[in-house]
């Protein structure tokens, strides 16, 4: 039917745009991520406590190697890697929607593509 060819047009387009956005999310938390490195990427300031941090093993380097609180470009990388397994979902759901040959729904996901990327 006509309405719900429309409505399947536009739900490629918000999922062509939603694409895009978690795209541009994704390439925001890396630049994060990249700002919380530390200048130093050897283990040792890898593994160390920030200042002013209570550390009660210090001393103890078996159990520096495993930091209970995990430094904050830990967790960059975490939310990265979802941002990540998102954008493969949705890239695969527009792609497996393009494959049904048909014009209209390749034209919504070129524009939802094209609009969420101007966006």
């Amino acid at each position: 039917s006509p309405a719900g060819m429309v409505l399947s047009v536009l739900v490629i387009l918000l999922l062509a745009v939603l694409y895009e956005a978690v795209k541009m999310g994704k390439a925001v938390l890396l630049r994060r991520a990249l700002l919380a490195l530390p200048r130093s990427l050897s283990q040792e300031a890898l593994t160390e406590p920030q200042e002013g941090d209570s550390d009660p093993a210090q001393g103890s380097p078996s159990l520096m190697a495993f930091p209970i609180s995990f430094p904050r470009w830990f967790w960059f990388h975490v939310g990265q890697t979802l941002f990540h397994v998102v954008q493969v979902v949705l890239g695969y759901m527009v792609m497996l929607a393009v494959m049904s040959y048909n014009a209209w729904i390749f034209l919504g996901a070129i524009a939802g593509s094209t609009l969420g990327y101007f966006m």
